[in-house]
């Protein structure tokens, strides 16, 4: 990759940004120049999986019952000494702990508290399939002081920014704040995240649905019905086809790109759903909305939902604003389902 076709840096992205509001303390870039050192770092260990100790398991279930993977340790561990000493942050909050992680020694200077899945699908890193990392940028309180439960339960629309890096054939950093949606490329040759995707918008409709359709037993009977009419192409517009990697970020990754509808809906016995409210859903519905899609639980937009609890789960569909609509508007209708072919698809 030649400079002269991908000039813009990571790092000249966020000083041109800076630059055009004066004034500002320069703090949020240094905190996404620090997700960035922990993405490459995080990128380091995947691609030397089968080479390092980092297959297999632990041998220790973490706070959501799952089996936790040795890289999961490596990717917590790397964003709390990523931030450590850092001045940002005096909160962290992720999937592998089970209480806030507070950063003693930067309060009360640091301005924001971070939420993160530091490796999503890490399951999958024994077969070589993409995973990735999600995270969540929330302002702390006035006083910059620790964040307690009070101050973290709060709606998805109080995030000031999220984004994900997806560890595929190449790994990618995306994030968007109140400006854009914008899309980086790592050049490992060189050590630098390149402006690759500028400005993401969604598109409408799309190529794709993704869900795992293995659980179809276990849903309601209008869920059922919508993939129903997925799969047969029933509904409104472009024709689409299944793709379900398994891996959050990989399906959502591809969803935002090339348009169409990931879900991941609660089960009959499960209502609550599987994905985590705080640090998986509301980054991504914060993404998707701002390059111009929709995420909801079925009923609810995802951002306007107050968590209870710290690893809240959450029903998700998320995806092109009108397919994400008519699911919205067939899961929580009243009147009986739409009859099979009814959607007037190709």
């Amino acid at each position: 990759m030649g400079l002269t076709k991908y000039p813009l840096t990571l790092a000249a992205h966020l000083f041109k940004r800076q630059a055009a509001h004066p004034g500002v303390s320069g703090h949020f870039s240094s905190l996404i120049a620090q997700i960035d050192l922990a993405a490459r770092i995080i990128a380091r260990e995947i691609n030397r999986a089968g080479l390092s100790d980092v297959l297999g398991s632990t041998g220790r279930i973490n706070v959501q019952g799952e089996d936790v993977k040795p890289l999961d340790e490596i990717g917590n561990q790397t964003f709390i000494e990523a931030f450590r000493n850092s001045g940002l942050v005096c909160t962290l909050v992720s999937e592998e702990m089970e209480e806030p992680f507070q950063l003693n020694e930067n309060c009360p200077r640091g301005k924001y508290v971070l939420l993160y899945d530091p490796v999503d699908g890490s399951s999958n890193i024994d077969v070589n399939v993409t995973i990735g990392t999600i995270f969540s940028i929330r302002l702390s309180r006035e006083d910059h002081a620790h964040a307690g439960l009070s101050d973290l339960l709060r709606p998805g629309t109080e995030q000031v920014a999220a984004g994900y890096v997806v560890y595929g054939p190449s790994t990618m950093l995306v994030y968007a704040d109140d400006t854009s949606v914008d899309g980086f490329t790592l050049d490992r040759s060189v050590g630098e995240f390149f402006l690759t995707h500028p400005d993401i918008r969604i598109p409408q409709g799309g190529k794709s649905y993704s869900v795992n359709e293995a659980n179809y037993d276990r849903w309601a009977p209008r869920m059922q019905q919508l993939v129903d009419m997925l799969r047969r192409g029933e509904l409104p517009g472009e024709r689409q086809t299944a793709r379900y990697v398994g891996s959050l970020v990989a399906d959502f990754h591809r969803t935002l790109l090339q348009g169409g509808m990931y879900l991941y809906p609660g089960e009959t016995k499960k209502p609550e759903g599987k994905l985590r409210l705080l640090y998986e859903a509301d980054p991504l519905a914060f993404i998707v909305e701002r390059a111009g899609g929709r995420a909801s639980d079925g009923v609810t937009r995802i951002l306007d939902k107050v968590p209870t609890a710290l690893h809240e789960r959450t029903p998700l569909l998320i995806g092109s604003a009108d397919r994400v609509a008519f699911a919205e508007e067939m899961l929580g209708s009243s009147a009986p389902a739409p009859r099979p072919g009814a959607g007037g698809g190709a």
